[in-house]
């Protein structure tokens, strides 16, 4: 019996990225690939890049020349990039980086296993040219979901998806049948990601995304539902709910409530403890949608908020709306239903034309906000975006020091934040156990609250691990702090909701 193909998948980026590589695991292990961990005990090493801003597609770049260097030393004979960066750049990227010995588009996902065994032979499949994806859907979004099922859509493989073999390997979902679409798991996190809906019909000025990833279209209910009891199963106690827009949910669909519908039904599953949402845009939120948010047993009350500024002229230069006060009254709003909501939100400072006084807006918005976590990025031209046209721009200099003076801030702020939990109870979920309950050597016992996102937002790490198990819920107390992060010990086990008696009233 010949030897199984071997490959191996590197991810970079973000987490709609990890949902997409897990796809096409899902794809090579039905075609009969081996999957292996180290990219130097497979055959072909897929890289799954980001090419979002230049740190992300350095990152994705060193990545292919690593694994690159495999070649020749050890059993890996291919290396092949996919993911956005491959996506958006195409030919030119084959051109720039010869090293790589494949650079495949979304369109040849379907096909994955085909391609790498081509490249594996010694053939060449020809780098697509890029082209802007949002012309590959119907402008109207009631449109789209006819004419999605022609075009690629990492992450959105159908239930109803060709059957497959009856043979398939212990933890691979089946491409038919009523539970999940074709997806391997490349982990043995608790915590897994679920992909809501691809694209984003929003043109904001300094992003990229929608020219790569295409316009907005949904999952249907039934795919989620489908795919999150599938995860279940495989031991999954807590689902990040990833898109590039998921307050826009449903609008192709006929609904854009219905968000508000699905979410306790996903909470609903047996065996999940926890659903997260990520990336909520401000102007769309509405009060059902944080209602749910809030008051919804086992839905975490968290809300990612992609504010990116807080002065209405960057705003609006931004191609975004809102301001200082109507964000805080939106915050307001939230803590109103649910006091220890957690909060997060990314920033761009330096963006053309922001003036001192913008800037000093900002910094307003942010000490009176009481935000969890705080990302804050410079900005860069990105290139085919409309800022990167613009003609009042700051020099490299101004940026990195406005960089540096709101990142301090940031971090004192999320720092008084953390110690305002001090004292709190919250439900944590365990997520690691280490060796020895030293934390100083960093092996004790670590989780995550509700109000904390994976790899973001800091994590919860206990005094003790006794007792404790991955995957298992707990309730802890907050006994001191270290920048975002949180030191607890033990109260009880719990699998309890987060409404107040205030909000449920």
């Amino acid at each position: 019996m010949p030897e199984r193909r071997t490959v191996a998948l590197v991810t970079l980026g973000c987490a709609r990225n990890e949902v997409d590589s897990e796809e096409l695991a899902g794809r090579l292990e039905a075609d009969g690939w081996q999957l292996v961990e180290d990219a130097e005990e497979a055959d072909v090493a897929v890289v799954n890049t980001c090419g979002f801003v230049d740190a992300a597609k350095k990152d994705s770049v060193d990545a292919l020349l690593e694994a690159n260097d495999l070649k020749g030393h050890g059993r890996t004979q291919a290396v092949v990039a996919v993911g956005c960066m491959a996506e958006r750049y195409g030919k030119d990227l084959a051109e720039a980086l010869p090293e790589a010995d494949g650079i495949l588009g979304f369109d040849d996902y379907a096909d994955i296993s085909d391609r790498l065994q081509t490249i594996l032979s010694g053939g060449v499949h020809a780098s697509h040219t890029p082209r802007d994806r949002r012309k590959l859907l119907p402008i109207s979004p009631a449109e789209r979901q006819a004419a999605g099922a022609a075009v690629a859509l990492p992450g959105h493989a159908p239930v109803e998806a060709a059957p497959a073999p009856r043979d398939l390997p212990d933890g691979l979902a089946p491409a038919s049948g009523p539970r999940a679409p074709l997806r391997r798991r490349l982990g043995s996190s608790p915590v897994a990601s679920v992909k809501l809906a691809s694209g984003c019909d929003r043109r904001c000025t300094f992003c990229a995304i929608p020219s790569f990833r295409g316009s907005f279209i949904s999952r249907r209910p039934s795919d989620v539902l489908g795919e999150t009891r599938w995860l279940a199963e495989q031991g999954v106690k807590e689902v990040m709910l990833v898109s590039e827009n998921n307050t826009s949910y449903g609008k192709d669909l006929g609904d854009i409530r219905l968000l508000e519908t699905l979410l306790p039904e996903l909470a609903a599953v047996d065996g999940i403890e926890r659903v997260r949402v990520s990336y909520l845009q401000p102007a769309e939120m509405r009060p059902g949608l944080i209602d749910v948010l809030t008051c919804t047993e086992k839905v975490a009350p968290y809300f990612d908020l992609s504010f990116q500024h807080s002065a209405p002229a960057v705003l609006r230069s931004m191609r975004r709306f809102g301001d200082t006060d109507r964000f805080l009254e939106l915050l307001d709003q939230i803590r109103a239903k649910a006091p220890e909501a957690g909060v997060r939100s990314n920033f761009i400072v330096g963006f053309p034309g922001e003036s001192e006084d913008d800037l000093a807006d900002l910094e307003r918005f942010l000490t009176h906000a009481r935000l969890d976590a705080i990302g804050v990025f410079g900005y860069s031209d990105e290139e085919g975006t409309e800022a990167a046209t613009y003609q009042d721009k700051h020099d490299v200099d101004t940026v990195a020091d406005r960089l540096a003076r709101v990142s301090q801030l940031a971090d004192e702020l999320t720092a008084q934040r953390a110690d305002e939990r001090l004292g709190e109870t919250l439900e944590v979920l365990v997520e690691s156990l280490g060796a020895a309950d030293d934390l100083d050597e960093d092996e004790g016992a670590v989780g995550r609250a509700a109000h904390q996102a994976p790899e973001t937002d800091g994590q919860v790490r206990f005094t003790s691990a006794a007792g404790l198990t991955v995957g298992r819920m707990v309730r802890a107390k907050v006994v001191g702090t270290e920048g975002v992060d949180l030191l607890a010990e033990v109260a009880e086990l719990t699998t309890s909701g987060v409404c107040t008696e205030e909000a449920a009233r």
